[in-house]
């Protein structure tokens, strides 16, 4: 190649240069023409905008990320002032958790609401206004043996309970599920579904001895159903509690609260 040539050449890719420089950066007018950009900057901005995007997403994604719990978690030892609400059940299981509360140094209050729901306690505002007026450190809810055949029930019944476990917050619960006397329809996946792992008990499965109505455990069966609450609570409960088993059967809460059915 001559000088010449390589003059030329360089002559050239000098004024490339300039050339993709002004027209990146928007190009004035000229002889009362407007030079078009060839929106080069446009796209190499917008490249690095979509990768500080997904950069940012990223950073997101992992901060919302929840860590599984590695059980067994450390057991609280300190002394726990229990809510116990729900359904009927609680008339078999509330006396057994009462004899765990005093072994234990716990305070137990218990509201039993005679033929109640999910739906029911959602509707309503007493939760929160126990938790307010009782300021317990841990909660047990024993509800859904009234749920076990309704229908289409994760539609019907999944905002009542998201209520449920809104209202509770931040305090450490167990839901202990229904005693299954035959195959529901969704009440025990929908809870497990709704609940952190380690709060829902399942109590589906389990052999239960039955009263004469068929459904209810009868009260040393419902007595054996606790203690299983409380063997399970060490090694798989989020938040296990110290739950030494009582050396008598049965023992008295502080306090019991009844709700009648049609109460709202």
């Amino acid at each position: 190649m001559t000088r010449h040539h390589f003059s030329l050449w360089a002559l050239l890719a000098a004024a490339f240069a300039i050339f993709a420089v002004a027209s990146a950066v928007g190009l004035p007018e000229v002889a009362g023409h407007q030079l078009k950009s060839s929106q080069i900057a446009e796209t190499v901005f917008a490249e690095r905008q979509h990768e500080s995007e997904l950069a940012a997403d990223s950073l997101i994604a992992e901060s919302e990320a929840v860590e599984e719990p590695a059980f067994p978690v450390p057991v609280d030892t300190t002394a726990q002032t229990i809510l116990f609400i729900g359904d009927s059940m609680l008339e078999g299981l509330g006396p057994r958790l009462a004899a765990y509360a005093e072994e234990n140094g716990h305070t137990l209050y218990n509201v039993i609401w005679y033929s109640s729901t999910s739906e029911v306690w959602g509707r309503s505002d007493k939760l929160r206004g126990y938790i307010e007026r009782i300021r317990p450190t841990y909660i047990f809810v024993s509800l859904g043996a009234n749920e076990l055949f309704v229908t289409d029930i994760k539609n019907k019944r999944r905002g009542y309970v998201e209520k449920i476990i809104a209202d509770i917050d931040t305090i450490p619960f167990v839901w202990i599920g229904p005693p299954n006397w035959k195959p529901d329809t969704g009440i025990n996946e929908l809870v497990a579904e709704s609940t952190p792992q380690g709060t829902f008990f399942v109590s589906n499965g389990m052999h239960f001895d039955r009263s004469s109505d068929g459904a209810h455990p009868t009260r040393s069966s419902a007595a054996l159903w606790m203690d299983s609450v409380a063997r399970w609570m060490p090694d798989h409960c989020l938040h296990p509690i110290r739950m030494d088993r009582p050396s008598k059967q049965n023992g008295r809460p502080r306090r019991i609260f009844v709700h009648q059915p049609n109460e709202r």
